[in-house]
């Protein structure tokens, strides 16, 4: 037979506050991002012989609010939207809103991607970055080496 230590900290059967506690410690952990309008866009990465493409889904952005950048090798995509829209009636508020969302997201880039021809567009909430890849070098042929 076992002997099973006894925790009068721990039951069987949790108190409702003990419950309660575990589930909204869940939340401010963060297992729930939309509560707290936390958002990192969905990214598609497809490749063709002749180039890599990035589609990231960001609806309700412009394109002056993305920032790309190619840093140390890393494809950097960032974010950032502030809006803010009052009714007013009489000096007073009647109604108002406000949001504001950022992201940021690096990707490291292949050796073969042309740096220098990276284009960018946005359009329906899809922002689409094409990576062309550099031309292929030509391989220098076998060589033997003869042992002496």
């Amino acid at each position: 037979m076992a002997l099973i230590k006894w925790n009068p900290e721990v039951s069987l059967f949790p108190s409702m506050s003990t419950w309660l506690a575990d589930f909204f410690d869940d939340w401010n952990e963060g297992n729930v991002p939309a509560i707290k309008g936390v958002s990192i866009p969905a990214v598609n990465v497809s490749e063709t012989p002749e180039a890599y493409a990035v589609e990231v889904a960001a609806p309700g952005f412009s394109k002056d609010n993305f920032r790309l950048e190619v840093k140390d090798g890393y494809l950097v995509i960032s974010g950032e939207m502030k809006e803010e829209k009052k009714e007013e009636e009489k000096g007073k508020y009647t109604r108002r809103e406000f949001r504001y969302g950022s992201f940021s997201r690096a990707f490291a880039l292949p050796n073969n991607v042309d740096e220098h021809n990276i284009r960018a567009q946005y359009n329906d909430g899809i922002l689409r970055i094409n990576l062309p890849k550099k031309e292929s070098e030509a391989k220098a042929p076998t060589k033997s080496i003869t042992i002496e």
